[in-house]
């Protein structure tokens, strides 16, 4: 397992990408296959592998059609150890309007 905290953007990508064609390769797809499943086209499965520009949409679809559910879930999961990281998780997500600036005429 590689220790991301001291990896750049472009390492972290490259690496992803790698995993990505591997779990795609172990399961006997062909990028034709795969990205049929997911509704892209072969060009940007393709580019997504090489660590091209791809958008987020393409990633989620791929990853959806390796099995990669469970990963996509832990993404971006708020770590919640106490009562007080729910509270105040839960608070942070509604949204609060900005106050107007009151008008000069």
């Amino acid at each position: 397992m590689m220790d991301l905290s001291l990896s750049k953007p472009s390492e972290i990508v490259k690496l992803l990408c790698e995993r990505l064609r591997k779990v795609r390769l172990a399961q006997q797809l062909t990028q034709a296959d795969a990205a049929a499943r997911a509704g892209i086209g072969v060009n940007t499965l393709s580019n997504l592998e090489a660590g091209r520009n791809t958008s987020f949409d393409s990633v989620v679809r791929v990853a959806m059609v390796l099995g990669c559910r469970q990963e996509l879930e832990a993404l971006f999961k708020p770590k919640l150890d106490s009562l007080d990281d729910i509270l105040r998780y839960e608070s942070s997500a509604q949204r609060h309007r900005a106050k107007r600036k009151p008008k000069h005429a």
